[in-house]
């Protein structure tokens, strides 16, 4: 145990960077969640409707999840190119998605016209679509050259919000069992695979470099520029900052040292913030008077699950500081999240206390569609 002291690294630029960018994440991702949810609703388009998980599918993914560490474990070497390139389709697809919003609003507001200039997809295709897929591919194409570690943060926070926006989470029930397992199945992995496997098998998966593809066909055709391209890559499923960014107070540091933070530990969190979201937003819009407006506006509980995020990240680090040792990121961010929630619905339930009768009965038959 180191003494408390050290907490002060917590103020070096990696780890003050690291959680400043994983909360802007986590508020990204729910906000795109929420936006996305608009739009599927004013289009009525099936075809990019997002996924809804039951109580069968929330009890998979720890037990998938699971399968897919043992799986990278011990046969990383043997589908690590595969694996990045199905990673890079997939970032370019996200990344695609992420800034599209953005590009419509450009557009919109300077009044740009916009011609097709492909319709033999499925989806026509325009002139301002076909030039940011470009700019995403050579984005893609860019890491998979550099290997930077921009580049691989820019291409996970597209995969953490992508994926936020079309995994749903229908109520809390449903949320919390998602996160209790997966609260266990952090701690199990990262404190206990290693009496069983010989080796922390998060950590060693965690901090595994995939083989470029780009470099392997580069190499068997004699192709020019092949010392440019990087030979292993960082895959974009976790967020990294150098350590020595200003240059580091901590000794030993060196330029390969880094500081990560897995997607998961943005994206789990991120569905209940974003499902938190959803609630402050139908309670908005479905108040009637100005009183319940005004008490509605400002999405109160977000705010609440969003600090509570906050708060268990810096827990997280901080205990990886005074151990010296990797830590469960979820076990911490999960308890704080609930435990923000929990203040929320206290403030919530006094509220309640005050409504009229009326009131009451709708307020009460909207939370027990959020149940």
């Amino acid at each position: 145990m180191e003494p408390l002291w050290k907490l002060v690294y917590l103020l070096e630029p990696a780890p003050v960077t690291l959680i400043f960018t994983a909360i802007a994440v986590t508020y990204a991702s729910a906000t795109r969640a929420l936006n996305y949810g608009k739009e599927m609703e004013r289009n009525r388009d099936l075809s990019e409707a997002s996924i809804t998980l039951d109580r069968s599918q929330a009890l998979m993914i720890p037990i998938m999840s699971s399968c897919s560490l043992l799986l990278m474990f011990y046969l990383f070497s043997s589908v690590s190119q595969l694996l990045t390139a199905f990673t890079a389709v997939a970032s370019a697809s996200a990344l695609y998605f992420c800034l599209s919003p953005y590009v419509s609003h450009v557009k919109s507001q300077f009044g740009l016209s916009d011609p097709y200039v492909s319709r033999c997809c499925s989806k026509p295709l325009t002139r301002t679509q076909g030039l940011l897929l470009f700019i995403c591919v050579a984005l893609v194409v860019l890491w998979l050259v550099s290997g930077y570690w921009i580049l691989n943060n820019l291409l996970g926070i597209s995969l953490c919000i992508a994926f936020v926006s079309h995994v749903r989470l229908p109520n809390i029930k449903i949320c919390a069992l998602l996160l209790v397992c997966l609260f266990f199945y952090d701690i199990f992995w990262v404190f206990y695979s290693e009496s069983i496997f010989g080796e922390n098998v998060m950590v060693s998966v965690a901090t595994q470099q995939a083989s470029n593809p780009m470099h392997t066909v580069a190499n068997s055709l004699s192709l020019p520029g092949l010392q440019m391209i990087t030979k292993k890559l960082e895959l974009p499923v976790k967020i990294v900052f150098p350590r020595n960014m200003l240059g580091s107070a901590i000794p030993g540091n060196s330029a390969s040292d880094y500081m990560m933070l897995g997607l998961g530990d943005m994206a789990i969190p991120s569905m209940l913030v974003a499902l938190v979201l959803f609630f402050d937003n139908r309670e908005s819009r479905d108040s009637m008077s100005a009183t319940d407006t005004q008490s509605s506006k400002g999405f109160k509980y977000f705010w609440h699950a969003l600090s509570g995020y906050a708060i268990g990240l810096v827990a997280a680090l901080s205990a990886g500081i005074l151990t010296h040792s990797p830590q469960p990121a979820l076990l911490y961010l999960v308890s704080r999240s609930f435990h923000a929630f929990e203040i929320s619905m206290i403030y919530f339930t006094f509220g309640y206390c005050c409504m009229s009768k009326k009131k009451k009965k709708k307020k009460k038959i909207f939370v027990i569609s959020f149940l």
